[in-house]
């Protein structure tokens, strides 16, 4: 598996998802990843933290460079805590927990990355669907991390290696009806 392309696939997906979403500085992204997944292999059997630090890599170039505080989901048997920035976990009021993310025994490889490469970062509990947009790498469920309503987004590719993507963004609640006029730039 070539890594450098695995980082560039990283970084075309996230650019995307971005600019289709309208996300914002100070927003929060979600990602959700299975390395073995990305390397063609079921979930949770082949753990990988060189593949991770390729998507990391090419997923933090892009939101950091556009100030968007990374949520990293660990695997379930954290049961799917978050990888955050400190200064994301005080600006949103969330709970920091005491656990260090491990790519083979609980965390995941790429929240285990994160955690290691992320500027002072904390293990946080739940981040009460506050995300905006994100992205789920191999079929890790993310869905419960972005804010109500949940939209799948389509981009150009719909894999990264040889594991599926599911992208999604947020949208504003629809409200009063059918007289009701929405504003087209938050459908």
């Amino acid at each position: 598996m070539d890594l450098n392309e695995i980082s560039k696939q990283a970084e075309k997906a996230t650019r995307e998802i971005v600019e289709a979403s309208r996300i914002k500085a100070g927003q929060m992204f979600v990602v959700g990843c299975s390395s073995s997944e990305v390397l063609g292999e079921t979930i949770g059997t082949n753990t990988s933290t060189d593949v991770a630090e390729a998507l990391y890599n090419g997923i933090s170039k892009v939101l950091d460079a556009k100030g968007i505080y990374l949520a990293a989901q660990c695997c379930e048997h954290l049961n799917r805590a978050l990888v955050v920035k400190r200064a994301a976990m005080e600006k949103y009021d969330l709970e920091q927990v005491n656990a260090i993310p491990q790519p083979n025994h609980a965390g995941g490889a790429f929240a285990t990355v994160a955690y290691q490469k992320m500027a002072d970062a904390v293990l946080v509990e739940d981040i009460h669907a506050r995300a905006e947009a994100g992205i789920d790498i191999g079929g890790t469920l993310i869905g419960m991390h972005i804010h109500p309503v949940v939209v799948p987004l389509r981009i150009s590719m719909d894999k990264i290696g040889e594991a599926n993507i599911i992208c999604a963004r947020r949208r504003p609640k629809y409200v009063g009806g059918k007289r009701a006029i929405y504003d087209e730039r938050l459908m």
